[in-house]
C-alpha cells in the first residue's frame, strides 16, 4: 500500500468546519466526491455512520479514522482533514479530534483497507509528524509528512 497514491492535494481539506462527528464525516465525503472518487454520498455515509455506531473510530492523540465497505467504490479510496477546532468524535482515550483520515473500500476487497488502516495508524505514533500536520497550510506537505 502506498499511501503517495491514495491521497492527493484534492483529497486534503486543512480547514474542516464542522463541530459534530456526523459533520466531519460529511465534509470529509464532501472532499471525495468533488474529487470524483465516490459515486454516492447517501450511501457511503450510511456505511461510514454505521461503521461508528458499532465502535467510535477515534483513535487516540486527537485523530480519527472514519472509514467504511461500501459499493459506492472501485478501488480503496482516502482523504484527509484537519479542523481547526477539536471535534468531540467518542475518542479511545476522550480527547477531541483535530486530524481526520477517511477511507472507503469496496465490500469485496478486505487486503487493502486492512493495509491502509495499520500504515495510517502506525504513522500517527509520532507526535512530532501530527504536530507537523496541524502546524502546515499546505495540502501537498501534509502529503509529504505523512509517506516519509
Amino acid at each position: 500500500m502506498n499511501l503517495r497514491t491514495v491521497l492527493t492535494p484534492e483529497t486534503v481539506n486543512l480547514h474542516l468546519k464542522g463541530t459534530t462527528k456526523e459533520e466531519i464525516i460529511d465534509e470529509l465525503l464532501e472532499v471525495l466526491i468533488a474529487a470524483g472518487k465516490v459515486s454516492n454520498k447517501e450511501a457511503a455515509r450510511e456505511c461510514v455512520l454505521d461503521r461508528e455506531r458499532k465502535m467510535s473510530t477515534g483513535m487516540k492523540h486527537g485523530i480519527a479514522i472514519p472509514h467504511g465497505k461500501t459499493d459506492t467504490v472501485s478501488d480503496l479510496v482516502a482523504c484527509i482533514g484537519i479542523s481547526d477546532t477539536p471535534v468531540d468524535f467518542d475518542s479511545l482515550d476522550q480527547e477531541p479530534c483535530r486530524i481526520f483520515i477517511m477511507t472507503l473500500s469496496p465490500v469485496n476487497k478486505t487486503g487493502p483497507h486492512l493495509q491502509f488502516l495499520a500504515e495510517v495508524s502506525l504513522l500517527f505514533k509520532s507526535a512530532e509528524k501530527r504536530e507537523q500536520i496541524l502546524k502546515t497550510s499546505d495540502k501537498a506537505q501534509v502529503i509529504k509528512i505523512l509517506t516519509e
